[in-house]
């Protein structure tokens, strides 16, 4: 059974822009929804065309999010990822510590990395990262000793473009004993690495999370349906999720289908497929049902869309932490 989780992925600040129209998307020929790995140059460029629209700051990264939340909601978590000699890098870090995650960072010699999340009037996000020192995290960064006292591996898919990385880490992470689980990150990610996470996922995955347009991709089913099926014949649980048709789960021929909170008012989706799989994992250390876990997913999800990026205030947190008690007692399922 998983009781604590250490995750892996690219160390990044994020800076969240208001944008008032699609306007700069088409300027830059971005696809809307997408993340593209850009250079700091073309970054730089678009923070200056976007300069006097809302924006904020806030720790970031895929899988970072996702251990963020599980933090939050209680379980043992840890993070590892590689920052610059910086002073982003250090509050990259402390940061962390302030939120009782165990950092396993290393420094590298680029600056830290940086997120610049688009936001739509819709609430979709498109995001343009520059990864800076994260990407300079190497397999040679990896050893058993990182893994010492965690159950499971939680990749984010962003980081599948480093092969070699992700295959020891994966290796490393088996041969301590642990279960790997693994978030599609985007269907352009999907798109450019497939044959390699196809491999990956049937050799060593046990989760896999995915969105409808990265399970599309990953299986060329176009039915998500289809595409579960396609998926849970390489690994043991996999949750494909579904817009606001909520989510489909398969473990051991069992096809579980869950909703969503009804009630989320959608201002950004910054975070969204992040904080689903913090709630599902949450309820897999607490030894929850599929459905619990999917609910309390749903909420987690549910609340972050409520505002604008992956920072939820005391509030959001306290109305969390009731519904998830009404989860544990079966007295709320989606």
């Amino acid at each position: 059974m998983i009781k604590s989780v250490i995750g892996i992925g690219n160390a990044l600040t994020d800076m969240l822009v208001n944008i008032s129209s699609d306007e700069v998307l088409s300027e830059y020929g971005l696809s809307k929804g997408s993340m593209s790995l850009v250079d700091g140059e073309l970054q730089t460029a678009i923070s200056k065309s976007v300069a006097g629209a809302p924006h904020s700051l806030a720790l970031g990264g895929s899988a970072g999010n996702t251990i963020r939340c599980m933090s939050r909601l209680g379980t043992r978590v840890g993070f590892i990822g590689k920052v610059g000699h910086d002073n982003t890098g250090d509050r990259f870090e402390q940061a962390l510590s302030n939120l009782g995650i165990e950092g396993k960072i290393f420094r590298g010699e680029s600056p830290s990395g940086k997120c610049i999340s688009l936001v739509s009037p819709d609430g979709e996000r498109t995001m343009l990262t520059h990864l800076g020192a994260a990407a300079e995290m190497h397999a040679e960064d990896i050893s058993p000793a990182i893994f010492e006292g965690y159950d499971c591996l939680y990749i984010e898919g962003y980081l599948v473009q480093e092969h070699s990385l992700i295959e020891i880490a994966i290796r490393t992470a088996k041969e301590c004993g642990l279960q790997v689980a693994i978030d599609l990150a985007s269907f352009n990610v999907v798109e450019e690495n497939l044959e390699f996470l196809r491999g990956i996922v049937a050799k060593y995955i046990d989760i896999v999370f995915a969105n409808e347009d990265e399970a599309r991709v990953f299986s060329g089913e176009e039915e998500p349906i289809n595409a579960l099926q396609y998926i849970s014949e390489m690994c043991d649980l996999v949750i494909v999720k579904i817009g606001t048709k909520g989510a489909l789960i398969k473990h051991k021929g069992e096809v579980i289908h869950i909703g969503i909170m009804a009630a989320a008012k959608r201002v950004d989706t910054t975070g969204a497929g992040d904080f689903y799989a913090a709630g599902f994992m949450y309820g897999l250390c607490e030894g929850l049902s599929l459905r619990q876990c999917g609910t309390i997913g749903a909420i987690t999800a549910g609340k972050v869309i409520e505002v604008v990026g992956p920072t939820l205030g005391e509030e959001a947190w306290a109305e969390i932490e009731v519904l998830v008690n009404r989860v544990k007692t079966e007295k709320y399922l989606f």
